[in-house]
């Protein structure tokens, strides 16, 4: 498939990677323009663009960057064919220093997304740590495979999203609705906590609204305050941890 990635941070630039290394086109833009970031497209097998170029002649339009960005490329993503497939992989995290109303009233981050855009999202990659994304993918079959949920309105749109998750590794998970997005938010039992399909499949069943916005803040204060590194698997056990069902 041709792919365009709007974000060249540590999620895009490792969707980037894994989905050439699959077979797929893919054009990546990042924040500074596609000089900054020629290299590491060059070394893995992407195109460098401009914003606006990776949003032509493509066939899925991936959004890699700061949910609070998203308003900042709804004109870029308008000018996309309407055929072309949408995915948010951003997330909600108001201590970053822009609030959205709408969102901490309770609307769910990517029909926010969508609402800002101007047309339907999937919601999907938002729910696993950059690590997970680079490392932890495992082939098809494999009993302890990592389970990605997706959510969206379009069966279509969820069918290539299924496809890229297979393709970078992981087995994808049919969340629901757009309107059910924040069972795989910040804070719930989805979120960044490398489950397997069972698994996923019960934690999302099991995710409780109006708590995980607490959980989400308590878990970035507790991370903000740690005096040490914390790796990768503590994040994954505090966030388990934290957000499970009780």
């Amino acid at each position: 498939m041709k792919i365009g990635i709007i974000g060249a941070g540590n999620i895009g630039g490792t969707l980037a990677r894994k989905l050439v290394a699959a077979g797929h086109k893919v054009k990546l833009a990042g924040s500074k323009g596609p000089t900054d970031i020629q290299q590491f497209a060059d070394r893995i097998g992407a195109i460098a663009v401009a914003s606006h170029e990776a949003t032509q002649d493509v066939e899925v339009i991936i959004l890699s960057i700061p949910f609070a960005s998203i308003p900042q490329v709804a004109g870029i993503v308008a000018s996309a064919s309407p055929e072309a497939i949408v995915i948010d992989t951003s997330n909600y995290y108001p201590q970053f220093g822009t609030r959205v109303a709408e969102v901490d009233a309770g609307t769910p981050e990517s029909v926010w997304s969508s609402e800002q855009l101007g047309r339907p999202v999937i919601k999907t990659f938002n729910a696993a740590l950059a690590k997970t994304l680079a490392d932890g993918g495992k082939p098809k079959g494999t009993i302890d495979r990592i389970a990605m949920p997706v959510s969206g309105d379009s069966q279509a749109g969820k069918a290539v999203a299924f496809q890229l998750i297979e393709d970078a590794g992981f087995e994808p998970f049919d969340a629901g609705s757009l309107a059910l997005s924040w069972r795989q938010q910040p804070g719930t039992p989805a979120y960044c906590t490398e489950l397997t399909l069972p698994e996923l499949k019960w934690a999302v069943a099991h995710a409780v609204k109006k708590i995980a916005h607490h959980h989400r803040d308590s878990l970035m204060a507790e991370f903000a305050a740690s005096t040490t590194s914390l790796d990768h698997d503590t994040v994954i056990k505090r966030n388990r941890e934290v957000t499970a069902p009780h």
